[in-house]
């Protein structure tokens, strides 16, 4: 009994959703033998790899590069970690390779053909626990951004690392800690569980940036007061201002200035705002964000003579 073909228009959506990058087999169904052999030899489309072709002859773009990488680690492959966090919209985050995630189960081997040189690094990482919930439909399918920022975090060369694309997330809104640590439950052996655990209470206490992070963890290390962060005021024009860091039993504020008040017109805004606390009575301190993290001690030292000025007995 003949099979018979299906139609063009299921080819065209095919090819419109994958971008133009079709599997051998795929376009084979498609298009038969004889078709695909006449274009790559024509040179009208390209053999990528073994496997995996592009539907015409020029260099890829990114949508076609991510649609490579999940064709080429096989089936049920999503992109991942970082990768996966890019498409769903979070900025900022740096990392030329493009992460896979397949499910453990897969007997095929995570070693990748020899890619063009168009093609950016790409990782085949493998999982145990990949639930249903933890996939998201998408072109091509990725994990689900609370997902993402797990494997992310796992994945990241350091802790800062780590921490800060769990930070950007997060900041940006795309994901809210609370549904992070929900997905963190089915994933009890995974890399950094501990520092990613810790980093989510931080932010849910309030830390958006990750130089705030680094200060509550400084605070805690010291066995400093724990702080108020991101505290709102109304400033003299009656306008919403937060403040950074705040303690109200001993009226003691802590301003941490990252690399934006290097512009004359956000250190004018700050200058102003700090003459508003001074007249109201507060006392104000202010670290380079640069300085939380290579000497803390030293940040710590002023902390805790504040405090000690403000009337804390330690």
């Amino acid at each position: 009994m003949r099979i018979p073909k299906p139609a063009v228009g299921e080819y065209e959506r095919l090819h419109f959703m994958q971008c133009g990058v079709l599997t051998s087999a795929q376009a084979v169904d498609h298009l038969g033998r004889g078709v695909v052999r006449g274009h790559v030899r024509l040179g009208r489309w390209r053999q990528l790899c073994r496997g995996v072709l592009l539907t015409h002859n020029g260099r890829m773009e990114r949508d076609q590069q991510l649609w490579v990488a999940v064709l080429t680690a096989g089936p049920g492959a999503l992109l991942a970690g970082s990768t996966a966090m890019v498409e769903g919209g979070v900025s900022g985050v740096r990392d030329t390779t493009l992460h896979v995630l397949i499910p453990a189960r897969r007997s095929r081997t995570d070693r990748l053909p020899v890619l063009p040189s168009d093609m950016p690094p790409v990782r085949v990482h493998r999982s145990r626990v990949l639930p249903d919930d933890h996939r998201q439909a998408g072109s091509p399918p990725r994990t689900t951004m609370p997902r993402a920022v797990i494997d992310a975090a796992a994945w990241a060369r350091g802790a800062d690392q780590a921490r800060t694309v769990i930070a950007a997330a997060c900041q940006q809104r795309r994901v809210t800690a609370a549904q992070v640590l929900e997905a963190l439950t089915v994933t009890p052996t995974v890399r950094r569980r501990a520092l990613i655990r810790s980093t989510l209470a931080d932010i849910e206490g309030g830390a958006e940036a990750l130089s705030e992070i680094d200060f509550v963890g400084l605070c805690r290390r010291h066995r400093l007061p724990a702080p108020n962060l991101q505290e709102r005021r109304r400033d003299a024009d009656g306008r919403i201002r937060y403040l950074d860091v705040y303690w109200k039993p001993w009226r003691l504020l802590a301003e941490i200035d990252g690399a934006h008040h290097m512009d004359p017109e956000h250190w004018a805004a700050d200058m102003l705002r700090q003459n508003e606390v001074w007249i109201r009575g507060d006392r104000i301190l202010r670290f380079p964000a640069w300085l939380i993290r290579a000497r803390p001690e030293r940040v710590a030292a002023q902390l805790s003579a504040a405090f000690r000025a403000a009337g804390w007995e330690g």
